[in-house]
């Protein structure tokens, strides 16, 4: 069973970058599509981007040129760049696997989470 740990969230200011990661602590995330989700007060998770077992990767259209999604099979890691940083884009941030090698989409129905990571972009 994958178990995933986020890390790397944290404030910044509009215009700055982060770099979350996810680390799985479970079995291997080959076989798996992985992707990143983001969550707002109030609101469901949103898929923001996802990558598939063979580094084919899925944005959301309005984060397309400022995020890159990343997965390390070989170290069981998932990465999210995000650039250029909105206030917009303050949210809980979730890592998220899904059985299968192929997403299909940002929004991929993940069969496991991790307990997400709170990113703070401040105007």
């Amino acid at each position: 069973q994958v178990q995933l740990v986020e890390s790397g969230g944290g404030s910044v200011k509009a215009g700055g970058s982060l770099r979350l990661s996810c680390v799985n602590y479970g079995s291997t995330i080959n076989g798996h599509c992985m992707g990143w989700f983001r969550q707002y007060p109030g609101k469901t998770r949103e898929g923001v981007a996802a990558i598939d077992e063979d580094g084919y990767t899925h944005y959301a259209d309005s984060l397309k040129g400022r995020f890159t999604i990343s997965r390390d099979n070989a170290q069981d890691t998932l990465s999210l760049q995000m650039n250029r940083l909105k206030f917009e884009d303050t949210a809980m941030y979730y890592c998220a696997a899904r059985r299968g090698g192929y997403c299909g989409g940002v929004d991929h129905s993940p069969d496991y989470w991790g307990q997400g990571t709170q990113v703070t972009v401040s105007s």
